[in-house]
């Protein structure tokens, strides 16, 4: 199994960018309860298709959907996004035995954050969460 710190110096070795980061280190593990939410602008809009696609990953039983609280099936992914001045940088999806859906959202998430962030008066660089929730109906 590969690491966070792995998987971040392979995206740092694959975007030509080795030298760490000095305000945000990639966490050697991390702790997603204490990753503050995405400051979103506006709330990202999850299209009819976006659910479908999941939905037909959990029926080719590539993945296994969880139970939301009003009963819907549904598979939910945590992303931790590390955002610089110029916007997202990386994002790393939360394993949850899912990885085709766990990669779609990821990159859902960098998609959905272009020109989509609050301005932050904190540190420049900094780790983040968000969530993405796919769920249909039965």
């Amino acid at each position: 199994m590969i690491t966070v710190t792995a998987l971040a110096l392979t995206l740092a070795a694959v975007q030509g960018d080795l030298a760490p980061t000095q305000d945000a280190p990639a966490p050697a593990a991390i702790d997603w309860e204490s990753l503050p939410a995405l400051p979103y602008r506006e709330a990202p809009s999850m299209t009819p298709a976006m659910h479908d696609w999941a939905r037909g990953q959990v029926n080719a039983r590539k993945c296994r959907a969880r139970r939301l609280v009003d009963g819907r099936p549904a598979v939910r992914i945590e992303v931790a996004v590390l955002v610089d001045e110029e916007g997202v940088r990386t994002t790393i999806p939360r394993a949850t035995g899912c990885p085709t859906v766990e990669q779609y959202a990821a990159g859902l998430v960098a998609g959905f954050s272009r020109n989509n962030l609050t301005q932050r008066t904190a540190a420049p660089t900094a780790w983040y969460r968000a969530t993405v929730t796919f769920a249909w109906r039965q």
